[in-house]
């Protein structure tokens, strides 16, 4: 996610600083204490101390926990070369067919669950479990580290067609809303795939259908349950 001009003069660590040394550069940058920051990647703030104090070594785990949930470079994060909140540009789409996905028990591949996303209420954030993963899928250009999710409906065709799946990045209620780009909106009653516009009433928000037999959908803001961004676009037909 972008965080655009938040504090200016903060010092950016340079590329021979430490991982320890980057992380408590980013929780200055996006204005959290330590204990904000440990509930927005949903660790326990206890650890993040330790880890801040050198106590215990900077794990694999909490790297990826800070990439997934905060949009952050992980090349930046661990290298210390790229930005640390790329521009986004949008989901790719990506097509094509064959046998892509692997079975449980393989290591790597971006994690295909059995959930449709435009399918019932339920906090989605909350079904992402291990019990729910069906297999792995292996397709270049889609981050391996993100959930993927299938998609029912034509609101959003052509786009994103009926039956496809999309990767998807879940997005703190603090972060700010990227106008005109693709999300997974739950409300209280139901959840939905729409950009999501600007509204003259900044108390509201417009979702917007691609298919233009479908109308615009005005809500307050204070409706969304939550939301995931939308980060590639897998019209994708899965042989075998």
């Amino acid at each position: 996610m972008e965080y655009p001009d938040l504090i200016n003069n903060l010092a950016e660590p340079s590329t021979t600083a430490t991982e320890v040394e980057r992380i408590k550069y980013l929780i200055k940058l996006i204005r959290k204490n330590q204990a904000q920051f440990a509930e927005m990647i949903g660790i326990n703030p206890s650890n993040i101390s330790k880890v801040l104090s050198g106590k215990i070594p900077v794990s694999d785990s909490l790297i990826n926990r800070i990439v997934v949930n905060l949009g952050v470079s992980k090349q930046w994060l661990v290298h210390g070369t790229d930005v640390p909140f790329p521009r986004y540009q949008g989901p790719a789409t990506l097509e094509g067919s064959g046998n892509c996905v692997q079975p449980l028990g393989r290591s790597g591949g971006a994690p295909v669950y059995d959930i449709d996303v435009t399918a019932g209420s339920a906090n989605l954030s909350r079904m992402l479990t291990s019990e729910h993963v069906i297999g792995r899928l292996m397709i270049p250009g889609l981050n391996p580290e993100l959930p993927i999710v299938k998609v029912s409906g034509n609101s959003m065709s052509p786009r994103i067609n009926n039956g496809a799946y999309i990767s998807i990045r879940y997005v703190n209620n603090d972060d700010p809303i990227l106008w005109g780009q693709i999300y997974v909106v739950m409300l209280e009653d139901y959840r939905m795939v729409k950009y999501v516009r600007r509204h003259n009433d900044a108390d509201k928000v417009i979702l917007h259908s691609e298919n233009p037999n479908f109308d615009d959908i005005v809500i307050k803001r204070d409706q969304i349950v939550g939301m995931f961004l939308v980060e590639s676009i897998l019209n994708y037909e899965i042989v075998g």
